[in-house]
């Protein structure tokens, strides 16, 4: 199918370029402390890019049979398009990386539900007032690529996820906790019961409520709260972005921005990590980038067409100059050493309302949903009714400490982060 397609679109396009996605997905729902639901989701995508007299069109299909409307409507949409400032890719050796983990097929249906129940169990024996909710999903993708260049390869990936939260209401209180993993591979990085007994540690640290006065003081991110920090360098890194002048960091290659003790990397070349892949959505091998280092600018992600405008080559992020795997390089400070160290403090494990900010510039102001607070080097109790205003970038040029073991939350994998001062604002 997809040479047809390329084939019908070289009629007219000076270049062309084919994705053709197929994927699978059997997704197992608790709520309520019950199976909800067992479903098995299939689809198919198809994209096409076209370029004709220098300008860009594109279309894409659930559909297989609507191969000629997809043709017709990427044709007619580059009479309109923008200027390109690239062609497509000839075909270039990627790096080998594993993707597809070929035992998640006999994992049953059963099997899954048993995961469920087990993390259910889990839960409920800490406290049965706790109301649980789960999902764990299993998935199988098959893309193919195929461009007027010569570029014609196919990938397999796989995915396995596994994640519950659990929502305890006593009186005006409401709390809700949750974690999860996921990853191409079952293996120890998604562990259901290390899941849920995650939960039940967040649960129990939570148990009891302290006072925070507003003030600005020492914060410690966790892992799972690490995007509060990094959501802005997403778009700040974007070869766009920079381009267009709207990043902080135009203009800043190879000047230090950040605390010398923090290095970041982009790495989608990881075995079975989350955002992982031999190529991007546009055919350019994967490569690892160093964003940062020791405080430094060193790069920013480009896909083919900023890459172009830019002068630069894509640095294999395309489309749209995205990350993928987030690396935060390790620290020399223990976890409890840390929090140790913090006479007065906040340690923040998860927010609400990110990204409603000026997130370009760095700005952020949220409201933490699960945060404790730290006192005399001590974890006291969880905080109520508190924000956190900053701003990432002057944050991460104010370390105080990085700790020493990195963990996966999401695709990023960073140690606990501690900043030298943040506004805290408690309510009243």
């Amino acid at each position: 199918m997809i040479h047809q397609v390329l084939e019908k679109a070289m009629k007219k396009a000076s270049s062309a370029h084919v994705v053709i996605s197929q994927s699978e997905e059997t997704p197992v729902v608790f709520q309520d402390d019950k199976l909800k639901s067992i479903k098995v989701e299939q689809s198919t995508d198809i994209e096409l890019r076209v370029i004709v007299d220098g300008k860009e069109g594109s279309s894409s299909t659930s559909d297989p049979e609507d191969i000629d409307g997809l043709v017709e409507r990427a044709l007619e949409v580059a009479k309109f398009g923008n200027e390109v400032h690239f062609d497509f890719p000839e075909p270039q050796q990627a790096m080998d990386v594993k993707l597809y983990d070929d035992s998640l097929k006999s994992l049953t249906k059963k099997e899954m539900v048993d995961i469920g129940n087990e993390m259910l169990d889990i839960i409920k024996k800490y406290n049965p007032q706790i109301v649980f909710y789960s999902e764990i999903t299993v998935g199988t993708e098959h893309l193919n690529f195929a461009n007027s260049k010569g570029l014609d390869f196919s990938i397999d990936a796989s995915i396995f996820g596994a994640g519950c939260f659990g929502l305890l209401v006593r009186g005006n209180d409401i709390l809700e906790i949750g974690y999860g993993r996921h990853w191409r591979k079952r293996n120890l990085s998604v562990d259901h019961v290390k899941i849920a007994n995650t939960v039940v540690d967040k649960f129990k640290l939570a148990e009891r409520t302290a006072k925070i006065k507003s003030n600005e003081m020492p914060v410690i991110f966790t892992p799972e709260a690490s995007d509060v920090l990094l959501l802005p360098l997403r778009g700040g890194f974007s070869g766009k972005n920079v381009l267009l002048g709207s990043s902080p960091l135009a203009g800043k290659l190879n000047s230090k921005i950040f605390d010398s003790s923090f290095t970041l990397t982009d790495n989608p070349l990881i075995d079975y990590a989350p955002e992982s892949d031999k190529y991007d959505g546009e055919g350019v091998p994967h490569r690892i980038n160093t964003l940062v280092e020791n405080g430094i600018v060193k790069c920013f992600l480009y896909d083919l067409e900023t890459a172009g405008r830019a002068g630069a080559k894509s640095t294999g992020n395309g489309l749209g100059c995205s990350m993928t795997n987030l690396i935060i390089s390790e620290g020399d400070v223990e976890y409890s050493d840390m929090i140790k160290n913090i006479s007065e403090g906040l340690l923040v494990d998860s927010v609400i309302g990110l990204g409603q900010s000026n997130v370009m510039n760095g700005e952020f102001s949220v409201n933490v949903n699960l945060g404790y607070k730290i006192e005399k080097g001590e974890i006291v109790g969880r905080v109520k009714d508190t924000m956190l205003a900053g701003n990432s970038y002057r944050a991460l040029a104010n370390i105080a400490a990085i700790g020493k073991e990195a963990v996966w939350s999401d695709s990023v994998k960073t140690p606990p982060i501690q900043i030298g001062k943040l506004s805290v604002i408690a309510g009243e």
